[in-house]
Parts: C-alpha cells; structure tokens; sequence
C-alpha cells in the first residue's frame, strides 16, 4: 500500500502530492504530483516519507504546463536524481524538458501499484491526471486531476473549443468509466468525489465554462 501526504505549496493554495511505497527502497519507490512550489518543503516532505538512506528512484510528473504548477520542478529533480514526465503536448514548454512523454494509457509504477495516465485536453493541451487504483492508497481509487477538474466543475480554459475538449474528456475518460467513490484530487484548494461532481455534469455543459 501506497503512503500519500499533501502539501499545499506557493502563493495561490497549489498542491503537491506525494505517493511512496511504505517499505522504501526499490524501483519506483515514489512519485510526487506537481513540484510546484517551495522546494525545501517538497524535499522535506519527501526525507519524512522515505528517507534518503532507503529511498529508490523516484518520478516527478507534471500535470501541465503552466507556471504556477513548474516553480519547484528543476530544483526538486536535481536533488534527487528523479525521472520527470508530463504530457506529450506540454512537454516542450516546460522549463525542463522531461524524460518521459505520457500519453492516454500510459502507466507509471509506484511500488508494486500502477497508475493510469489519462489526458484531460482543454486547461491545456497536454494536461493529464493520473488513477491510483482501488487499493493502492486505502480502500477507494484516488485520482490527481490538476487543474482540470475541481469542486464544482472543470478548470479555466480560455476558448469555446478548449472547453468543449475538456469537458468531453472528463465526460468520457473520467465519469463514463470510474465510479462515484473516486476521490479527486485537484491542483488547488479541496479535495472532492465523483459521486458529488456526478449530479452537475449538465450545469458545466449549460454554463460553458
């Protein structure tokens, strides 16, 4: 079972979140979500869940390109030697280009656990989030949207087309095929369930954005 600690990081309330296999050690050992912000804190977080002395290597993603979400990525990969990824269409316009490119269905691995890597289009146009299934943190899956879904509805995209994208994907990708106990974990601010954004899937729709 995966360990799962969250940090709220920066100026504007961005979370990191940080996933390792409670035994230590060994390939994959953890993968933190967003190193967005406050680099000494990122680290900090991350010797507490798995110190130093037993720690394997490690993944950074990135769930998409925009500033607020990169401020700690170079600093936080350089310290610890960690594989960085992010969506084949962000790639390029972040300040470090990552290693790995995901795309839909790709999986990364964190211990013994696989995580699913879905791409939400619209926020932008590589943004991914990423499935831990049922089992792998506690007894419900866990899903890190970023910033395209969040309490209340998708996040901000800055054209019609973006927003019809998004919520398509969501739509399709996300609630078409994941269950109501999926707890969502966003970029920002709270946590939520699929169960209580089910009921508004028409109010994003209607009010187009």
């Amino acid at each position: 079972m995966l360990d799962l600690r969250t940090l709220s990081v920066g100026p504007v309330d961005n979370r990191s979140y940080l996933l390792s296999d409670a035994r230590g050690g060994g390939s994959g050992s953890w993968l933190l979500v967003d190193a967005a912000n406050d680099a000494d804190r990122l680290l900090a977080l991350l010797d507490e869940a798995v110190p130093a002395a037993a720690r394997g290597p490690g993944t950074i993603v990135t769930t998409h390109r925009h500033d607020d979400h990169v401020q700690a990525l170079e600093a936080v990969a350089d310290a610890t030697a960690a594989t960085t990824a992010a969506g084949e269409d962000d790639a390029d316009a972040l300040p470090r280009v990552p290693d790995v490119r995901l795309g839909h269905g790709a999986v990364l691995v964190v211990g013994d656990h696989e995580l699913q890597v879905i791409a939400l289009r619209g926020h932008t146009p590589g943004s991914v989030a990423l499935l831990a299934p049922a089992g792998a943190v506690d007894g419900v899956p866990h899903l890190f949207t970023g910033d395209s879904l969040f309490p209340g509805g998708p996040g901000k995209t800055w054209s019609p087309e973006d927003f019809t994208s998004l919520v398509d994907d969501l739509e399709a990708r996300v609630f078409a095929v994941l269950g109501d106990d999926v707890v969502v974990h966003p970029g920002h601010g709270d946590t939520t369930t699929l169960g209580a954004e089910r009921p508004r899937l028409q109010e994003y729709r209607d009010r187009g954005w």
